[in-house]
């Protein structure tokens, strides 16, 4: 049976309640037929013209802030990518036969995104329901003016949550701000490595969730080796920064008197136990030995490093995988494994925001991770760490933090 054809513009306009689609700089594109029918404009009174243009602000009414607030709502949509629903609105509509005549509405508007191919948001959808006639309904004779305060006090419990509101989203983005400046103080340039060129990248989460658990470092051994490690830990906000602080330091310390990097993650694994919001901490640590050019590595629940030799293969050190810190009811010792390499390897540890996305398998993201390195492995560490953060990182961002070491061996 042959699939219908499907007029997905007839379908648009046909949709029931008002819905228009404008471009991120928030000029109609479309809009369906009740929007049409319900604003009291036509189609040609509105495509192409920016939205308060065609619905300007009332300004009889020194209190409106209908404008302020919609394209507060809508901006948002096209910098995180995601829907925003709006408290009820109270904008007043121009008349269109009668210029300077301001009609009262009540508006309860949702904005949701729809993103393009590069995925950028490409389209704003603005759904409004007006619930003017609720607003002004009367209960009746005897019980008008009571529906009345009721809903008067209705719309002023919607505007307080609104101002609620945005005070959480001014107060999440002074947490990010703070929080950030504590990430960066914390991972500072890796120094001097000899030869052997490092780059290290730290790219936070979009939004103020899920930003600065995540942490790298570079140690000297004796004998002029060198420890590489990147951890995770759960949480978000200051509260993961200090933990990752905590635990960043600790694995430092551990790793310069350890015989070998499970010993330093046993001893980290001990003290997460001792430190709050340390539980499920992901972490792997790798010992190079330039000598006998060998690594030596353990993983506690985290992603494994990427090895990337001459001819472009790749090979991910998973042969010492264990669950993350503070894991497990009682301690156990923690496996390692070493492998060798060949002078001008490249070595690249991560974490989990470069390649894990909540729709696919992750081993769908170490696929990636390999291709990449293959196609730039020829690249020197700091083009390189650019090259796969622009391949693997979405352009509109991740909702995960991530962390990245390339240390050409």
């Amino acid at each position: 049976m042959r699939k219908p054809l499907i007029d997905y513009v007839a379908v648009f306009r046909a949709l029931p309640g008002m819905v228009a689609l404008l471009t991120p700089d928030l000029i109609y594109a479309d809009a369906n037929d009740d929007f049409l029918r319900l604003a009291g404009r036509t189609r040609e009174q509105l495509v192409g013209r920016y939205i308060f243009d065609v619905f300007p602000e009332n300004p009889n009414d020194p209190a409106a802030a209908g404008m302020r607030e919609t394209r507060e709502s809508m901006l948002r949509v096209v910098a995180t990518g995601e829907r925003d629903t709006m408290a009820l609105l109270r904008y007043d509509i121009e008349d269109s036969h009668r210029p300077g005549v301001w009609r009262e509405h009540y508006w309860s508007p949702v904005n949701a995104p729809v993103h393009g191919p590069d995925g950028h948001v490409a389209l704003v959808v603005h759904r409004v329901e007006e619930v003017t006639e609720l607003i002004h309904a009367r209960g009746g004779p005897n019980g008008g003016a009571r529906a009345r305060v009721l809903e008067a006090e209705l719309y002023t419990r919607a505007r307080e949550l609104q101002e609620v509101n945005e005070r959480l989203r001014r107060a999440h983005a002074h947490e990010r701000e703070v929080a950030l400046a504590l990430q960066a103080a914390m991972l500072p340039a890796p120094g001097p490595t000899g030869p052997h060129a490092a780059a290290v990248r730290y790219r936070p989460a979009v939004g103020a969730l899920n930003v600065c658990g995540d942490w790298y470092d570079l140690v000297d051994l004796p004998g002029d080796n060198l420890a590489v490690a990147v951890g995770d830990v759960v949480g978000h906000g200051l509260a993961a920064a200090c933990t990752m602080g905590q635990l960043r330091s600790a694995l430092s310390a551990a790793c310069r008197v350890a015989d070998g990097p499970a010993q330093a993650v046993e001893a980290l694994g001990l003290y997460a136990r001792f430190v709050e919001g340390a539980e499920a901490t992901s972490v792997v640590t790798t010992f190079i030995d330039w000598d006998s050019h060998t690594i030596t590595y353990s993983c506690a629940g985290h992603p494994p490093p990427a090895l990337v030799h001459h001819d472009g293969t790749v090979t991910f050190l998973d042969q010492a995988t264990d669950p993350p810190l503070a894991a497990r009811p009682e301690h156990l010792p923690r496996p390692q494994a070493r492998t060798g390499f060949t002078e001008g390897a490249t070595l690249v540890l991560y974490t989990d925001g470069l390649i894990e996305r909540r729709d696919e398998d992750i081993d769908a993201g170490l696929a990636r991770l390999a291709a990449s390195l293959t196609h730039h492995r020829h690249l020197a560490p700091e083009p390189l760490a650019d090259a796969l953060l622009a391949d693997l990182l979405p352009t509109t961002g991740t909702t995960d933090d991530t962390a990245l070491i390339v240390l050409r061996l």
